[in-house]
């Protein structure tokens, strides 16, 4: 998911994911503490509690060219999101195994326990505390109580006494934050049928003056759950960053000691 390039919006990020088919009690969401206690409560006992997958990172620079890189991701719900990135050489090759790192030039980020850490090459270059609202409304929000999603959204400032429908390609959806019309205060759209989300809009981490809008596509389903296969990134409505996912595996063996910092060390 998108956080190397701008940490504001992933990762994991990708993405990113809901499971089955509308449920009656549709109907009766109210406000946005509601439409998060719904998502819970839908797929709660039917989710994935680790996943991992492969992804084409693409920039789109401003002069028209990309830049494709490829990232390895590898999430345990709630709350942890690792990405490495592999090195221009090469160092990743096909039979990366999640949970292992990379060997020589590698570098990427971890997302835990409320904080963004970035590594390079097995050494932490750079701490600071993070809330991944992709990793929270996407792939959280269906493992973790729905009391700690709503106090995480709270406090990172969407209203979610705040809720009314659109259209979204060519699907009902709930946005929660925002009025009608409103496109730039703080929002989560989220598919009415299924429960997906789908959409994220929000100041831009780097830079307030301009909004970015995250979007999770291409749902796939997986052996328990779903995840977003495709993840677009537009700051100020210029699509700037894509995520296109393969290899994606529900409940991989993942050790735990590989979302904990200090474990990081170089591979040789």
């Amino acid at each position: 998911m998108r956080i190397w390039m701008r940490w504001g919006v992933l990762v994991v990020g990708a993405a990113t994911i809901a499971l089955g088919a509308a449920g009656s009690g549709a109907a009766e969401i109210r406000d946005g503490a509601g439409l998060l206690t719904a998502m819970h409560d839908r797929y709660a006992k039917d989710w994935y509690e680790t996943l991992s997958f492969q992804q084409d990172a693409i920039t789109h620079n401003a002069d028209g060219t990309n830049k494709k890189e490829i990232w390895y991701e590898a999430a345990m719900l709630p709350g942890k999101l690792r990405i490495d990135i592999s090195s221009p050489n090469g160092d990743a090759q096909p039979g990366y195994q999640p949970g292992t790192g990379l060997k020589g030039d590698s570098r990427g980020m971890l997302v835990a326990d409320g904080t963004i850490t970035i590594f390079k090459n097995g050494e932490v270059q750079s701490q600071q505390p993070f809330v991944h609202m992709l990793l929270v409304l996407g792939f959280d929000v269906y493992k973790q109580p729905a009391e700690t999603t709503i106090a995480q959204v709270k406090k990172e400032g969407f209203d979610l006494s705040k809720m009314h429908e659109e259209m979204w390609e060519g699907e009902p959806v709930y946005v929660v934050g925002a009025d009608k019309g409103d496109l730039k205060t703080r929002q989560f759209w989220i598919e009415k049928k299924r429960l997906f989300f789908v959409r994220l809009i929000q100041p831009d981490r780097q830079d307030a003056t301009k909004i970015s809008d995250s979007r999770f596509m291409d749902y796939k389903r997986l052996s328990v759950g779903w995840v977003a296969a495709r993840v677009e990134f537009y700051v100020d409505g210029k699509n700037e960053f894509s995520e296109i996912y393969a290899n994606m595996k529900a409940n991989p063996k993942l050790d735990a000691a590989f979302f904990d910092v200090k474990q990081f060390k170089k591979k040789e």
